[in-house]
């Protein structure tokens, strides 16, 4: 299937977050028949019951629709105090809001990668926010899993992955996530 859009998620606001070189380097590992748009949720509000009584801001719709127009979802975490961070949770609390029928998340094929300066790489913030997505009904790819540890040691100084086998494990990750989102899609049809 070729054409399949993807769209990548940082949930890292920093300038030159390793995370979204993750992202970044993931385009440069997929197929021709793959292409990746990078959304933000650096403007997203705080999640709040009050402010969602008016409607949906303008930054959280914009998500919504680019998270659902996509054939899939690259979601790179960092993980702070052994959980998700609170800009990519606050990201998934205002898109879990929509009402049913417009859930970005439902039957979306979605991928997860990590990238921490510590030795589990994101391991634990990963395996929540598989939990968390989970829940939301998206579709999960399994295998490979990617936890990039010591990332300061694995990327340039221009977030170029410079590390082999972070690249080698992130090129089977892109892989097998095109044909999960192909055997999803013709599950779902």
């Amino acid at each position: 299937m070729a054409g399949l859009k993807i769209v990548g998620i940082s949930g890292s606001l920093r300038a030159g977050s390793f995370n979204t070189w993750a992202l970044q380097n993931c385009a440069s590992l997929m197929s021709s028949g793959m292409s990746l748009h990078m959304a933000s949720i650096q403007d997203l509000p705080l999640y709040n019951p009050d402010l969602h009584a008016n409607g949906f801001p303008k930054s959280v719709q914009t998500l919504r629709d680019e998270m659902a127009s996509a054939d899939g979802i690259i979601l790179a975490s960092p993980e702070y105090n052994w959980t998700i961070g609170a800009p990519l949770k606050n990201a998934i609390d205002w898109i879990s809001r929509f009402p049913e029928g417009q859930q970005a998340f439902a039957q979306k094929p979605c991928a997860i990668i990590s990238a921490t300066p510590g030795p589990l790489g994101g391991a634990r913030g990963q395996y929540d926010l598989r939990r968390s997505i989970g829940g939301l009904g998206a579709l999960v790819l399994s295998k490979p899993e990617i936890f990039i540890n010591h990332c300061k040691t694995k990327f340039d100084t221009n977030g170029k992955i410079t590390d082999e086998p972070t690249l080698k494990i992130m090129k089977e990750q892109m892989t097998a996530f095109e044909d999960w989102i192909v055997r999803m899609k013709k599950a779902f049809q």
